[in-house]
């Protein structure tokens, strides 16, 4: 069965903690799906778990990244090895909410080419996690909701749905965190292109500690907080510079899936 959406989790040393994260979303998509966990090592601890998963449901997979190691390699390989027209980014340690998958993706395939969970529109909240970081976050999702129109009041947000199509066009240039998403919404928005939003509850992470450091990600943030503002670009113009930071790739990105752990008999 043709997916309808790949759901891209990057994983770092999850460990058995993946596993009831995996279960939730393998219980709340309805949608036809693929699980996309995305590693950097083939040791990595989270793997032989996702392969256990893997035996009796065939919607998971590990997926090695090759573009290099972090968090925004992880998704930008992800994404490029997505099989659905749909792409959902969400993070490993469960503080996303899967049973908003499937109506991310339906926003994106009524036309949206970004669609974001967000904590800070009506109906959104944010319990818990750093307090300084949440602030930032806040603050940055509203100023560039009034100011630059970016369609969302949230575009910090890892959870988001994303037109593969529309990704493969413009390229995503990050490769250190998770400024992945306000990255795509702020292209989405200089190439004047659709943007949605559906509240979304964030609770912070119960098992393992954060890899997000404020610090070493700010810089890669406020570059593209501020490329939201702007005039308009079109996709050739966001694709040029794309083109000088793009990943090493495998020599047939079609058999990018033949990339990966092949589950156990």
């Amino acid at each position: 069965m043709t997916p309808r959406v790949s759901v891209v989790i990057p994983v770092y040393n999850e460990g058995e903690g993946v596993v009831k994260h995996l279960e939730r979303i393998l219980r709340e998509v309805l949608l036809p799906a693929e699980i996309l966990v995305v590693h950097d090592m083939p040791e990595d601890t989270t793997v032989p778990y996702a392969l256990e998963i893997a035996r009796t449901d065939p919607r998971v997979r590990t997926v090695l990244n090759t573009y290099g190691r972090g968090p925004a390699n992880a998704i930008r390989f992800g994404i490029d090895a997505a099989r659905a027209p749909v792409a959902v980014v969400t993070m490993a340690d469960g503080c996303d909410d899967p049973r908003q998958i499937d109506d991310l993706a339906r926003l994106v395939d009524r036309g949206v080419v970004v669609a974001a969970a967000s904590r800070y529109m009506p109906g959104g909240q944010q319990v818990g996690g750093p307090r300084f970081k949440g602030m930032a976050s806040k603050w940055a999702g509203r100023t560039l909701h009034w100011f630059a129109r970016v369609g969302t009041r949230d575009a910090t947000n890892s959870f988001k749905a994303y037109d593969t199509d529309f990704v493969r066009e413009v390229g995503i240039e990050s490769n250190t965190g998770f400024e992945i998403g306000i990255e795509l919404t702020a292209k989405a928005t200089r190439s004047r292109r659709p943007v949605a939003e559906i509240p979304t509850i964030w609770l912070d992470r119960q098992l393992g500690e954060s890899h997000f450091d404020v610090g070493r990600f700010l810089p890669s943030y406020l570059r593209w907080y501020f490329f939201a503002f702007g005039r308009t670009l079109s996709a050739e113009q966001l694709a040029a510079r794309w083109a000088a930071h793009r990943p090493t790739v495998l020599s047939d990105i079609s058999d990018i899936s033949q990339n990966r752990e092949e589950t156990p008999a």
